[in-house]
């Protein structure tokens, strides 16, 4: 299986930048700084900080169960801006401590995991393409979309990456 640590670092990046784009635009409006974090694109979504929480679990979950080591845990507890993105930081840094030869032979592993009550076994393709994937981007996108809504000046640049 290739190596899916490049990418997530690549997108995990490009969500740093965005919150450091909305933590200037905080700034200039002299907005609390658990103004921004606490946003949601709509009530009964979650808002920006949960939605970025998320996006670094799966990007640090998937890479890791691919290459059968334990996920490391963060205690959730991030408030502010800053805090946000040293949480995008750190989860940087645990998937730049992932050895490529980790993911040989990922392909014919099973991966478990719990979602909520339910635990949920996948073959490890499935897992990361039909799973992983599309919920990183899930809440890559609202975290997005939650600081576009709300005026910070960002794009599809911005989300994409340089």
């Amino acid at each position: 299986m290739q190596n899916p640590v490049p990418f997530f670092i690549h997108s995990l990046t490009a969500l740093s930048n965005c919150l450091a784009k909305a933590e200037a635009f905080a700034e200039a409006k002299r907005l609390k700084p658990e103004v921004i974090p606490n946003l949601r694109l709509v009530a009964d979504m979650f808002p920006l900080a949960r939605q970025v929480m998320i996006a670094t679990d799966h990007a640090k979950g998937a890479p890791a169960r691919l290459a059968g080591i334990e996920v490391p845990s963060f205690a959730d507890t991030e408030t502010t801006l800053e805090e946000l993105r040293a949480r995008i930081q750190k989860t940087i840094d645990f998937l730049k401590t992932i050895p490529e030869t980790a993911f040989d032979g990922a392909e014919a592993r099973t991966i478990t995991i719990k979602a909520g009550p339910r635990e949920l076994t996948f073959p490890a393709v499935q897992y990361y393409s039909g799973y992983a994937i599309p919920n990183f981007y899930f809440h890559m996108t609202t975290a997005y979309n939650i600081l576009r809504s709300n005026g910070v000046d960002i794009g599809k640049v911005d989300f994409l990456g340089a």
